[in-house]
């Protein structure tokens, strides 16, 4: 009877080891694969910072320095960083730098095209990379490889500035055209420009290219040859060069027009001494803005519009005081 008992107690404590030793610890992680899984779901659950870039084709213009921070701080509001590329005007630069950002894995790429047709291999390795292209201020010739555009009205902005040369000299006269063929947005300003001007009696003495000849050195040779009435200028930064070579002339009477109404082409028009005459004026800063939405847009796969254009609009000495000359409008 002692040794069958004794049997049986052992029997009891035998199993109640061999339990103990499957299960120590019920419930707990070191005796739960289960929870291994969830810590490794919960570290992947963190939110990843957002990174875009931004590839611009100047940033010595004021205008493009102003959009960029528009575009940041906006960004930033979104916890999204930029990064920024400066290519000075040189489109192989450029798509140099595009690549680098393809190989910085940023999610999107904001784009003023240093030139808007040789541009074209940088859209394309973006689009071989799977990252989408929101084209800014200068619209890229090859449209179907960017996500959307966002840039002003261009062609209104040059024709503001035609309709008013008309009224001004209703005869007609003698004009010089400043623009850059590599350019779009400064193409469709002249486009809009001689649009105002078609039956007005204007006669163009000579189109200055500025991506390929010295402003200053071509106007100065012009002005000593030609009569001059006018000048157009495709952005400030043209209207600032022209405005020191009237200014060395002592040249009071040429009518001079330009596109973009920074503070320095503002400040000009309060000078009644300055040949400063109008400006087809936009906001860099409700493009830089507007481009941020977009793009939040985008990498939300949410609704946004895929042509974007910025009303523009007319200031001369009448109406300066109402946009302010100490910053952009």
């Amino acid at each position: 009877m002692k040794k069958r008992i004794s049997a049986v107690f052992l029997t009891a404590v035998l199993t109640a080891a061999l339990l103990a030793g499957c299960k120590q610890n019920v419930g707990s992680p070191e005796d739960n694969a289960v929870m291994d899984d969830q810590e490794n779901t919960e570290g992947d659950t963190e939110e990843t910072e957002h990174v875009l870039g931004f590839s611009c084709s100047d940033l010595s213009n004021p205008f493009y320095t102003v959009l960029e921070e528009a575009l940041k701080s906006s960004l930033e509001e979104e916890g999204i960083r930029l990064i920024v590329q400066d290519a000075r005007s040189d489109v192989d630069t450029q798509i140099q730098q595009v690549d680098e950002l393809i190989q910085q894995n940023v999610e999107a790429v904001f784009l003023c095209p240093a030139e808007w047709e040789k541009i074209t291999p940088a859209l394309e390795a973006l689009n071989d990379a799977g990252i989408p292209v929101i084209n800014l201020d200068t619209e890229v010739k090859e449209t179907d490889l960017v996500k959307a555009f966002i840039g002003s009205d261009n062609r209104n902005a040059g024709y503001v500035c035609g309709e008013d040369l008309v009224s001004r000299m209703p005869e007609g006269g003698r004009i010089i055209i400043i623009e850059n063929s590599g350019i779009n947005s400064i193409n469709e300003r002249i486009t809009g420009f001689e649009e105002a001007i078609l039956d007005g009696g204007f006669e163009v003495v000579c189109r200055i290219d500025a991506g390929s000849v010295n402003i200053g050195d071509t106007l100065r040779t012009l002005l000593e040859e030609e009569q001059i009435n006018a000048v157009m200028c495709g952005n400030d930064v043209m209207a600032l060069q022209v405005l020191e070579v009237l200014e060395e002339a002592a040249d009071k009477e040429i009518l001079v027009y330009s596109v973009d109404g920074s503070p320095d082409t503002k400040s000009a028009l309060l000078d009644p001494d300055s040949p400063m005459t109008g400006i087809g004026a936009q906001s860099p800063i409700t493009l830089g803005k507007t481009a941020a939405k977009t793009a939040v847009a985008i990498l939300n796969r949410d609704r946004y519009e895929k042509e974007t254009y910025v009303e523009t609009f007319f200031i001369n000495r009448e109406n300066v005081d109402m946009y302010g000359t100490d910053g952009w409008q």
